[in-house]
């Protein structure tokens, strides 16, 4: 069957079953009702915070929930998703929110010690992650222009300073859709997402499993055996990865 080519605003993602797992952590399994009521319970704090329309919120965090959440809930309440690569060092986070004009960065207390004075635009608010709400009540699902931005994602940086990529509500719900229908994705599926979540795949593990109904478990890894151990763990069915970890991981 092909996939349906009408986009959508991309907290429409979440189309699984309530009650079927949709986020696995080690410490917890959320439902995508649960999931739902984070993005929700997230996009009403930043709907409430006082940003103008289509201001920037920066990330900079592991792959905890609340860093899965993020990129619905900052699209829902009608802004700018800008997540940022928790491998960077200061100076690249300093100039990925100064190009991105971020007006909020969201990252842990450890992480934000390690700025100095000037890394953050004037303007640029810190929020630490545990001051974030996930359990409140908040808005339904948006009706966000599809063709508006939802996203900038940023390069590594390998040939040069981090470059900005800006995506729309569009492009990340057509990229969903694609991906979820050549890997023939289904509510049986399990996805470990490795990769990190400001790269373009890394971000699409999410929305193409959740497109598709399937349940990801985000990892964070230090070695190779950690990944094995994972999808042991995880009972993983999809891995995307790049062909060092596939060498390292097989024992090649």
């Amino acid at each position: 069957m092909a996939p349906d080519p009408t986009p959508f605003p991309i907290d429409h993602l979440l189309r699984g079953d309530p009650d079927a797992p949709a986020l696995i952590e080690r410490a917890r399994t959320w439902r995508f009702a649960e999931v739902e009521a984070a993005v929700a319970s997230v996009a009403g704090w930043l709907a409430a915070s006082g940003f103008a329309p289509g201001a920037r919120v920066a990330t900079w965090l592991p792959k905890t929930a609340l860093a899965c959440v993020m990129p619905l809930a900052v699209a829902r309440a009608g802004l700018v998703h800008v997540p940022v690569n928790p491998a960077l060092r200061r100076a690249q986070v300093a100039h990925i929110l100064a190009d991105s004009s971020a007006a909020l960065l969201v990252t842990q207390a450890s992480r934000a010690a390690t700025l100095e004075a000037g890394d953050r635009p004037a303007d640029c608010r810190l929020v630490e992650a545990d001051a974030v709400p996930m359990a409140d009540a908040g808005p339904g699902r948006s009706d966000r222009d599809p063709a508006s931005l939802a996203a900038i994602l940023y390069t590594s940086g390998s040939t040069g300073r981090p470059k900005g990529v800006m995506l729309s509500h569009a492009n990340l719900w057509l990229g969903a859709v694609s991906v979820a229908h050549y890997l023939r994705l289904s509510p049986a599926d399990r996805v470990l997402g490795v990769l990190p979540l400001s790269f373009d795949y890394g971000q699409n593990q999410l929305l193409s499993s959740w497109y598709a109904g399937a349940a990801v478990a985000p990892l964070d890894y230090l070695i190779a055996r950690d990944v094995v151990k994972a999808v042991e763990r995880t009972q993983a069915t999809t891995l995307a990865g790049v062909p060092p970890l596939r060498r390292r991981g097989c024992g090649g």
